[in-house]
């Protein structure tokens, strides 16, 4: 990767949030994460609280890039087949027909997620490991680029079903959107005529260049020195007493990948291990589970993950150059 690549790359990954941060006042940080995810070929899960603006982010997100887009409202009636598709006979052709689902987009919304069964929930196992969905013994890609971003609300548990960790560990990142602060909130008030903001917005970006920057992050230079420390980190996680379920390999690999395309939207053409810290919590949230003990404690994931990293000397700066 030159420095003139990482260079465009540093300036398109602004313009996109710029255009999304339109719609999404006052999140910076969050739209780096989901861009961030976009081009690192992953999906995203955001749990907040109602009326934080997930599915207007998601939203955003979908009307920035060019392609095609869907939402699906998950509800426990919700059945296998309405996401993936089914296999229809055509009496005209006299043969069967695959008629695609909603997942065959190159955004998808997954609106309140924990809201359908655990059968519909496993329907999006396979389509977000390989990209592909498999009915009646046949494969049917969704294309590139493809991301689901799945939203969920963690105070309201009545008629939900939690999400097991299989499907987490495919979300590359979870994260919150949280409140906007005083001056966002008021510059939302002041434009209260605005039913949907993300409606305003305009595709900057082909779908086909969003898979061109993916393939470029990928060669952002990890130095042996970093994937050392992402090693330890995950081993580190797997024997904390306060940890049921620690890093897995998936996790790890997830892990670099997105802290390529970080490295590559600050302009650098190579990871730091600030890169790594940085992303801790939105990769690794989701992938650690807590002991019925620490539970009871009151110990929080955030809280692990900040002892984890206290525990383990990152490398010097000079050996991810």
């Amino acid at each position: 990767m030159t420095q003139d690549q990482v260079t465009w790359f540093a300036h398109t990954f602004q313009q996109l949030v710029g255009n999304i941060e339109k719609a999404v006042l006052g999140k910076e940080h969050v739209t780096r994460l989901a861009l961030t995810c976009l081009l690192s070929e992953g999906h995203m899960l955001l749990e907040d609280y109602p009326g934080t603006g997930k599915t207007q982010l998601a939203r955003a997100l979908s009307a920035t890039v060019q392609g095609t887009h869907s939402r699906i409202q998950f509800t426990p009636d919700l059945l296998p087949s309405d996401v993936t598709g089914v296999t229809i006979y055509e009496p005209s052709k006299q043969a069967f027909e695959f008629h695609p689902g909603p997942i065959f987009a190159t955004i998808v919304l997954a609106d309140e997620i924990n809201r359908a069964s655990p059968k519909t929930q496993s329907a999006l196992l396979e389509v977000m490991e390989e990209g592909r969905v498999t009915i009646d013994g046949k494969a049917h890609s969704v294309g590139e680029p493809f991301m689901v971003i799945a939203t969920q609300n963690p105070i309201e548990q009545a008629g939900t079903y939690r999400l097991p960790e299989a499907q987490l560990d495919r979300f590359l990142m979870k994260a919150s959107v949280g409140y906007p602060d005083h001056e966002a909130t008021i510059a939302v008030l002041a434009d209260a005529k605005t039913r949907d903001r993300a409606k305003q917005l305009q595709p900057l970006i082909a779908a086909s260049v969003i898979v061109d920057m993916a393939r470029l992050a990928d060669e952002v230079h990890v130095d042996p020195a970093i994937l050392g420390y992402v090693s330890r980190i995950a081993e580190e996680s797997r024997r904390h007493p306060s940890l049921k379920l620690g890093l897995s390999v998936r996790g790890c690999l997830a892990y670099v990948r997105c802290a390529k395309t970080w490295a590559a939207s600050q302009g650098r053409t190579y990871v730091i291990p600030d890169d790594i810290k940085m992303l801790a919590e939105p990769v690794l949230s989701h992938r650690l589970l807590l002991a019925a003990e620490a539970q009871f404690a009151g110990t929080t994931v955030e809280q692990v993950i900040d002892q984890i990293l206290g525990q383990i000397t990152p490398p010097a700066e000079r050996a991810s150059a």
